[in-house]
């Protein structure tokens, strides 16, 4: 069924602001008029335009670029003699849309004896932030910079979108996001809990951070890079963080994977009474690895058990029931369970709740944000220098915070940092 488009005025119910009104007529249904306010269409005219579809945006986007001819120069037919402006054809330009840049043709004016003017709407419409967004947004998902050009969902015939355009559309995009990630400021933040892990790249280890705040929401806190998971960058890293706001005076709980190296690094920067969980389940595979193949399950059962427990001194001691069977059967894995054994209690002697204490006793809410990362990357076949894979990092990242939900037993969290903190709440009151 055919269908045209009508541009039509409407007078605006507002003093001062002009509307643009579009009619789609249908042969043999009644016509839809749909007003649009050319002011609010102007701050944000790509983001109302890309909602339409097909050439019924176009049409939109030309009529909003001759609506500006009108303002500046006067009916095609009656100009405005006191303008000082007339219309001068029209030349091939383009707008982006859909992440794409898609040719159309673009009204010119010029002043009487003088040069050119430029048509404001024109401009905004050939912002590429969108477009950098629409790039990154599909290479993120997984399309490949060399199947971008077929992968544009558009009705619309696009150029501009070279496998060279699209890599340099995707450097400008995450080079932003890094910048954001790494300049975060974070002193308004009420953390509790914060989660540390690396993730290697091409024999380059990238450092994350992640904070629990006390509603329960997570927060990615920055990203270092280094050779290895050592404590000077670590170290560094935390007090880029430090720097950045994150209070020192504070006590938080470090949730860790069991490297010393990070260790060490928090207990330099945080001091030697700061709180740490060491990983539960790190801790179960570095037993079982030390294990024959044909029992590890009964022994990732056993120590599960173990953990389990609501307890402070019935896990340990379930645990210390394992220690003794493990001397007699297999001496590393005894000594891989006593390695940092008290520290895998850390939410146990706080007292955490069960539904907070599962989301605590492991590194996985970090793991989910780093199989992301793993997710995004998989079609890096190789790494560049600079900052190749920080970028690549961060946009992994701030994918997956996106998808942030609050953790489970956030209710909980109040009394855990009255546990950490004794007297917070007195000072704050105070203040």
């Amino acid at each position: 069924m055919g269908k045209e488009y009508q541009r039509s005025g409407v007078k605006s119910s507002s003093p001062g602001k002009q509307q643009v009104g579009f009619e789609v007529v249908n042969r043999r249904e009644l016509s839809v008029r749909l007003p649009l306010p050319i002011v609010e269409v102007l701050e944000d005219l790509q983001a109302e335009v890309e909602r339409m579809t097909g050439e019924a945006g176009l049409k939109i986007v030309s009529a909003v670029l001759e609506d500006e001819v009108l303002q500046k120069v006067g009916s095609r037919y009656q100009p405005d003699p006191d303008s000082g402006a007339r219309r001068w054809g029209s030349q091939p330009g383009y707008v982006v849309f859909s992440g794409q840049k898609v040719p159309i043709e673009r009204p010119r004016v010029r002043q009487r004896g003088g040069g050119e003017v430029e048509l404001e709407t024109y401009r905004k419409l050939q912002r590429d932030g969108r477009m950098q967004r629409a790039v990154r947004e599909r290479l993120v998902c997984g399309i490949s910079s060399r199947q971008y050009g077929r992968a544009v969902e558009s009705l619309l015939s696009g150029y501009g979108i070279a496998r060279s355009s699209v890599s340099r559309h995707f450097i400008q995009a995450t080079a932003g996001e890094l910048k954001e990630l790494m300049e975060r400021r974070l002193e308004k933040l009420k953390l509790v809990a914060i989660l540390i892990d690396g993730i290697e790249f091409a024999g380059q280890v990238m450092i994350v951070a992640l904070g629990l705040d006390e509603t329960g929401h997570k927060h990615m806190l920055g990203l270092w890079q280094g050779a290895t998971e050592n404590a000077t960058v670590v170290r560094s890293m935390l007090e880029d963080m430090v720097g950045r706001g994150l209070d020192t005076n504070r006590k938080y709980l470090f949730v860790l994977d069991g490297s010393k190296a990070l260790r060490a690094a928090v207990e330099r920067v945080f001091g030697q009474d700061t709180q740490v969980q060491r990983c539960q389940l790190h801790k179960l595979r570095n037993v079982a690895d030390h294990l024959p193949e044909h029992c590890r399950n009964d022994w990732r059962r056993r120590i599960r058990a173990a953990y389990s427990m609501m307890k402070y001194d019935e896990a340990k001691a379930a645990l210390d029931r394992l220690w003794r069977q493990l001397v007699d059967i297999n001496p590393s894995a005894a000594r891989s369970l006593e390695e940092g054994m008290e520290e895998t209690l850390t939410v146990h002697r706080l007292g955490v709740g069960p539904l907070l204490r599962r989301t605590l006793a492991s590194t996985n809410p970090i793991e989910s944000c780093l199989s992301t990362v793993r997710r995004v990357t998989r079609r890096v076949t190789h790494w560049q220098g600079g900052d190749h894979i920080q970028r690549w990092t961060a946009a992994g990242l701030l994918q997956a915070e996106k998808g942030f939900r609050r953790i489970k037993g956030y209710r909980d969290l109040a009394a855990l940092v009255q546990k950490l903190n004794p007297g917070l709440q007195a000072q704050q009151e105070v203040a």
